[in-house]
Formats: C-alpha cells, sequence, structure tokens
C-alpha cells in the first residue's frame, strides 16, 4: 500500500508539472490564500493611496493643502543643527498632530534633529502622517543614554490608520554601541541596545520611503500589530555590525514588506514568535546575515509562525540565504513557508534548516524537544554558494522535519561539487534540483528518534557534520 500511494503522488506530480505550484501548495499549504489575504485586509488600507497623492508636492505643502493641517517640529523650538536636544519640540510637536484630525506631523527636509530615546503614544485622531523628510539622530554616547528607556529610541504604540513616510533618515549613531558589544570584544560585556524604531501595538500603519541607518541593535521591529505594510525602505549598517536586524517582526499578522534593500551586520529580516500571514517580495538583502525565521525556543520556550511568504528576492555575499533556526528544548511549530523565485549571489549556507542553533558564548545542552518544522516550500532558488553543502537540513532527531518540498533548484559552487545535507529530514524534490536531494527520504525517520547528537561538534548524520552557525 505504501508503494501504490508512493507512485501515485509521483503520477500526480508529473501529471500536474505545468500547475505544479498550485498543486503543492493545496497539499502543502492548504489554508493558505494569497488572494483572500489580499481581498480581507484591503479595506484596512484603502487610504494609502489616497496619501501618496497628497503628498506629491511635498516640500512645499502648505497649511491648508488638501485640508491637512501641518504640524511642524520647528514651530514647537526644534533647532534642527544635530547639536541641540530637540526631544521635547517632538514631543510636544506629537501631542498637537495626534490630537488633530488629518494632520501631517512634518520634520523638515535638509535638516538633521537629535532626539533622545522617546516613546510616542497613541491613539491619535484619523489618518494622521508623519512626515520624515530630513534626518533624525540619535544620541551616540551609550553610558548618556536614558535609563528609562535602554531597550528603544523612536517608540510608536497604539496607532491605527496612521502613515510613516516621507524619504528622510533615521540615523542610530551606533558605532560606539557596537565597538562596546561583547560579540565584538568578548572582554566587554553583554548588555542589551536600543532598537532604533519601533511600531508597537498598532494597526493599519503604512511605511514607505524611509532611510534606516547604523542603528544600536535592530533597525526596524514590528511587534503585537496586525496589518503593516512596509514598502521601498533602504536599511544599512556594516556588515560587521553586531545584532542590526534590518526588520524584526514578532507577534504580529498581516505584515507586507516589499521593495526594499536591506545591508546590515545580523538578520536581514528576521521572524520570530507569534508571526502569521507575512508577506516579503522584491528584497535585496547583502550584507548580512540572510532572511531568517528565528532563532525561536531559546530557554525552552514555545514559537508559532505560520504562514510566511519570501517571492522574488536576491541574496549577495550574505552568511546565510533564507533560513529557518530554532534551538534545543523549544516547542511550537514552524508550517506553511514558502521560499521562492530567489536568487544567492556568493552566498555560504544558501538554503539551510539549523534546528541545533546555539548563540552562547558556553555549549548548549542536548535537550530531546524541538520546534515542529513542516509544510516548508523551496522553489525556484539559483545560484551561488561560498560553501560546498548549499543545502543544510539538520534537524532535530526527536522531532524531524516534515514536508520539505524542493522544485526548481539550481545551486553551484565556484570550486568544486555543491552538496546537500540532512539530518532527520522528511520530504521530497520535483523538477530540477541541484544539488541532489536523496537524503530528503521518510525511509531514514525510524533513525531518528534514537540518534545521537554531540552538540558541542554538531550532528552527525551518515558521516557529515555540520558546524553550529552564530548570528
Amino acid at each position: 500500500m505504501k508503494v501504490l500511494c508512493v507512485s501515485l503522488l509521483l503520477l500526480l506530480l508529473t501529471l500536474h508539472a505545468v500547475e505544479g505550484s498550485t498543486f503543492l501548495d493545496d497539499i502543502f499549504l492548504p489554508d493558505f490564500d494569497d488572494q483572500n489575504w489580499d481581498d480581507d485586509h484591503e479595506a484596512e488600507a484603502e487610504h494609502w493611496e489616497e496619501d501618496d497623492e497628497v503628498f506629491e508636492f511635498f516640500p512645499t505643502l502648505g497649511s491648508e493643502h488638501s485640508g491637512r493641517t501641518v504640524v511642524n517640529v520647528d514651530g514647537f523650538g526644534a533647532v534642527g543643527d544635530g547639536i541641540a536636544d530637540d526631544t521635547q519640540a517632538f514631543l510636544n510637536a506629537w501631542d498637537k498632530a495626534c490630537s488633530t484630525a488629518k494632520s501631517v506631523l512634518l520634520v523638515p527636509e535638509r535638516r538633521k534633529y537629535l532626539v533622545n530615546a522617546t516613546r510616542f503614544k497613541g491613539p491619535c485622531a484619523e489618518r494622521l502622517i508623519i512626515q520624515i523628510s530630513g534626518t533624525i539622530i540619535a544620541p551616540d554616547e551609550p553610558n548618556s543614554w536614558d535609563p528609562k528607556n535602554p531597550r528603544v529610541w523612536l517608540y510608536f504604540t497604539k496607532l491605527q490608520g496612521v502613515s510613516f513616510q516621507g524619504g528622510g533618515t533615521l540615523d542610530g549613531s551606533g558605532s560606539k554601541w557596537w565597538s562596546s558589544s561583547c560579540k565584538k570584544n568578548k572582554a566587554n560585556p553583554c548588555r542589551s541596545a536600543p532598537t532604533a524604531f519601533t511600531i508597537d501595538s498598532s494597526s493599519a500603519v503604512r511605511v514607505k520611503n524611509l532611510n534606516f541607518k547604523d542603528s544600536q541593535q535592530i533597525h526596524f521591529t514590528i511587534a503585537r500589530s496586525n496589518a503593516v505594510r512596509v514598502t521601498a525602505v533602504r536599511i544599512a549598517a556594516p556588515g560587521d555590525s553586531p545584532n542590526t536586524d534590518g526588520i524584526h517582526i514578532t507577534d504580529s499578522t498581516n505584515v507586507v514588506v516589499e521593495n526594499s534593500k536591506i545591508g546590515t551586520g545580523d538578520d536581514c529580516i528576521s521572524i520570530v514568535n507569534g508571526t502569521s500571514n507575512l508577506k516579503m517580495k522584491k528584497i535585496y538583502c547583502g550584507p548580512g546575515h540572510g532572511i531568517s525565521i528565528g532563532s525561536l525556543g531559546q530557554g525552552n520556550s514555545t514559537a508559532m509562525v505560520t504562514k510566511v511568504v519570501l517571492d522574488t528576492a536576491t541574496l549577495q555575499e550574505t552568511t546565510n540565504g533564507v533560513r529557518i533556526k530554532t534551538w534545543q528544548g523549544g516547542s511550537g511549530f514552524v508550517r506553511g513557508v514558502r521560499f521562492e523565485n530567489v536568487k544567492m549571489i556568493d552566498v555560504a549556507n544558501p538554503i539551510i534548516i539549523d534546528q541545533f542553533y546555539c548563540d552562547s558564548p558556553s555549549s548548549c545542552q542536548n535537550q530531546t524537544s524541538a520546534v515542529k518544522i513542516s509544510q516548508v516550500m523551496y522553489r525556484n532558488i539559483s545560484g551561488t554558494s561560498k560553501t560546498p553543502k548549499a543545502m543544510k537540513f539538520a534537524c532535530s532527531d526527536s522531532v524531524p522535519c516534515s514536508n520539505i518540498v524542493l522544485s526548481n533548484i539550481n545551486l553551484e559552487t565556484e570550486n568544486g561539487k555543491a552538496e546537500t545535507f540532512c539530518n532527520c529530514a522528511n520530504g521530497f524534490n520535483y523538477g530540477t534540483v541541484q544539488p541532489a536531494a536523496d537524503c530528503l527520504s521518510s525511509d531514514k525517520n525510524s533513525r531518528c528518534e534514537t540518534a545521537i547528537v554531540n552538540v558541542n561538534r554538531g550532528p552527525r548524520f551518515h558521516g557529515y557534520s555540520l558546524l553550529l552557525l552564530s548570528g
């Protein structure tokens, strides 16, 4: 019966070769519908396009233009020379703009505003626009940072129907934070650092055409929010700047990130617990650690990530490509994930699942529980790998990965033959798959529950050893 079922599946794959995308989506992503997602949430953001048209005449916008009230931070005492502290002027301007319907909080172009750690709180009157055309810079000295806000710089919470735009820059002045990091120098104490820009507990928010640079740690976090669209943002930090993730998404639903260029010292996009219905499209990543789901499960925690799509991306000279990373001892699941139409250019680990992730100064303890990874599809992925093992599926021995699908994969190395590594990974491939992934086979699962893993050296399987990756 088992042989018959496998044969039938292969026959169906052959018959549906042209429409293989839809066929496999139905099998492995049965409750994810791109079209329904768009229809369901279009109404929540229907005003975004209107506002784009309204502000095409900036910076000459008058106070009565299109019936909007412009609240200029300069009118509340902001100096804009990059030296004077403009924090209170920004807070006063925020209070006015937030309480005024159809208002614009304006940060004028060709000026630099020094702003300390600040929390901008809603709810606000309807259809607020934050027009950042100039540059907002953070204080550069870690020792003088506001102790009441150790983890945030510009923090926005409880917003609905708000748009951020304007082509300006948020500069985190992070160089001194990086040099004092324990990842730069092990003699330094490990301590937290601020996230530059946070949207928290908000809905129907649009972020468009902004620049982020040199954050203290994470550049942009979306937390506990619904229906957030991020378009045409540019994020830049040196490739050796520690923990400077580009966009970090946590506990949020119905998020779109599109048409954006990200280069940092950590993950270009990191996706962690509580994220569902995330669509990423037309992303350029590099330098950085790739586009990652995780890390998940640290400290025996439970994590759930579902319905994640990356469609059309280029990753160049990153330490990882598309990655799922989990700690031993966690629980929960990652499922309903699709990485497709991705170009890899000299990427160290183009496709990787690492369930033995251990970003710790000491070795991690062997544990049997793990986050369950299933229903993950890799489709139309090509390019060059810096390492021989272009695909690595290092799955948990006790909670194997299941329903891993490869379709139309073409990864090569400049010198030598590319390889695929598997540990307790169950799935199949169709179409062209290079390097071959015959190790995605269900007949090896019987060995996984009793396999012994040396965490200090990495999981071993059929003579291979996978080095643990940091970052």
